[in-house]
C-alpha cells in the first residue's frame, strides 16, 4: 500500500497523520485515505474531488500532472505527499 503523508504545516489546520492506502492512481489512494480521515478531505480536495489550488501533491518526489481526475499512477510502495502550495508576495 502507498503511504500518504502530510506536512507539519498542514497539521496546524487539520489532524492528518500518515495513512497507508491502496490504489493504482492518486485518486484511488486519496479516496481511500480520506475514507479513513474524512475531516482532512475538504482541506485537500473540492466537492468534485479535484485538488484545491492551495495544495500540491507529489508521488515519489514528483508533482502530479493530473490535478482534476487524479489519474497519475501510484505503485504499492509509493509515497504520496500532500502539502500546502507555497505562495509568494
Amino acid at each position: 500500500m502507498a503511504r500518504v503523508s502530510f506536512t507539519a504545516n498542514v497539521q496546524r489546520h487539520v489532524d492528518c497523520p500518515p495513512i497507508e492506502a491502496g490504489g493504482a492512481t492518486v485518486g484511488e489512494v486519496l479516496r481511500r485515505a480520506f475514507e479513513m480521515n474524512p475531516e482532512a478531505k475538504s482541506y485537500f480536495v473540492d466537492d468534485q474531488f479535484h485538488v484545491r489550488n492551495h495544495v500540491v501533491v507529489f508521488v515519489d518526489g514528483e508533482p502530479i500532472r493530473d490535478r482534476t481526475t487524479l489519474t497519475d499512477p501510484v505503485q504499492p510502495n509509493s509515497e504520496v505527499y500532500l502539502m500546502q502550495a507555497p505562495s509568494g508576495g
